[in-house]
């Protein structure tokens, strides 16, 4: 029944993604530079809650756009409308609907669905992950510098030691490919599905990784902050790799090695 909710939720956002792209929509900014929201945010978020309520009354909710909905329940959704939001006003296909289910303080179930490209990445808590119903595994490269990696710079720059510009600079000097796509939930299915080797990024919101935390698990990869402990959705450093390539990749975030 879950899972039955969680597909029919995303599909009915997805929806609204579609019906507004490349469209007429109005967009509105909210507090700090680029941080726009669109009519379509607002469509989709308002399409997934319905979904949801309908099924789950008395679910806890978690959304980019309407915030908390606090309901005393183990079950948490967290929801992100539009991932990728720049992207879709600007009409790059590359933004998707992302959706986590925590229960009890775990991610248990995930799905992130880019309709503009046909990708519906699924996945469930010991279950493996899924790209189109078709099971997906990490990549195999064992060096950085062999890797093809991706990140994401936020918009209210971090001026701080080893911060996002110092890792890409470092990087970039060695000849290590490095992608920005804009969407973090399709980053991190593509680290899943082993297009990318490796995702790291320095200011991360809970809907942004949610799903796509979980995928990269279940296709065999690691995910880890930048002191390598365990990954929580609530703080703001995320590393997602095949796993093979992690610890060269924590050196190099936190200031050694390349």
């Amino acid at each position: 029944m879950i899972k039955n909710t969680l597909i029919k939720a995303t599909e009915a956002g997805a929806k609204e993604l579609v019906r507004f792209f490349n469209g007429d929509f109005k967009i509105t900014n909210k507090e700090g530079i680029n941080n726009p929201v669109t009519e379509a945010d607002h469509a989709s978020e308002k399409a997934i809650f319905e979904i949801i309520k309908n099924d789950f009354p008395d679910h806890y909710i978690l959304s980019e756009e309407a915030g908390e909905i606090v309901m005393d329940s183990s079950y948490k959704w967290i929801i992100d409308p539009i991932d990728g939001t720049i992207n879709f006003a600007n009409g790059i296909p590359i933004c998707c609907i992302s959706i986590g289910l925590e229960h009890n303080g775990q991610i248990i179930m995930g799905a992130v669905y880019n309709p503009l490209m046909n990708e519906f990445y699924f996945a469930e808590k010991g279950m493996g992950a899924t790209l189109n119903d078709k099971k997906i595994t990490v990549s195999n490269k064992t060096a950085v510098v062999n890797s093809c990696l991706v990140t994401g710079f936020p918009y209210t720059y971090l001026d701080t030691p080893n911060g996002p510009l110092q890792v890409f600079e470092k990087l970039i000097r060695k000849g290590v490919p490095v992608r920005r796509l804009g969407s973090a939930a399709i980053d991190l299915c593509w680290v899943a599905c082993g297009r990318f080797d490796g995702f790291y990024e320095h200011k991360l919101q809970a809907w942004d990784s949610a799903a796509g935390f979980l995928m990269v698990e279940e296709a065999g990869g690691k995910i880890t902050d930048f002191a390598g402990d365990y990954y929580s959705v609530y703080q703001p450093h995320l590393l997602a790799t095949n796993g093979k390539i992690h610890d060269e990749m924590l050196g190099i975030i936190n200031g050694n090695g390349l």
